[in-house]
């Protein structure tokens, strides 16, 4: 079994991080793998786009930057997240911040997962996948079934 870990430097935090724990894990699991270490980094909009423009030459917001760490068993990495990119988005939206979090961090687990959104098809793909994984969420997980 891997290591979920969150790290804050904001003023956000999970409101149960065991909950999102178990979540995060149903999600690689379902795609019949397992978990390795994985970090969510919860940051500012600028400490993100400073990390779009040095790693991967972007200059522009984005609310959700994944490094995979290829030489680790299970799925692994580093998921440096904007709170205030994830709080925009649900503002647009028009839907719950949590849930929103929720979408963003399921959508960085299904990038280490091998997803990718570059198309328009693959992004469709994404969307159903990020949804069927938030549905798992409000799913009560029994462990012993």
């Amino acid at each position: 079994m891997g290591e979920i870990a969150y790290h804050y430097q904001t003023e956000f935090s999970l409101k149960d991080e065991a909950k999102h724990t178990d979540w995060i894990i149903r999600v690689v699991e379902k795609a019949d793998l397992k978990t390795g270490i994985l970090n969510f980094i919860f940051v500012s909009d600028e400490e993100l786009l400073e990390m779009n423009r040095t790693y991967l030459g972007h200059d522009y917001f984005t609310d959700i930057i994944t490094f995979e760490y290829e030489e680790m068993e299970g799925v692994s990495g580093d998921l440096f997240i904007s709170t205030d990119r994830v709080l925009e988005n649900a503002n647009e939206l028009k839907c719950d911040f949590e849930e929103e979090m929720r979408r963003v961090m399921a959508h960085g687990v299904l990038h280490l997962l091998g997803y990718k959104d570059k198309s328009k098809e693959d992004e469709m793909k994404m969307r159903n996948l990020e949804e069927n994984a938030l549905e798992l969420f409000h799913v009560k997980h029994n462990p012993n079934v």
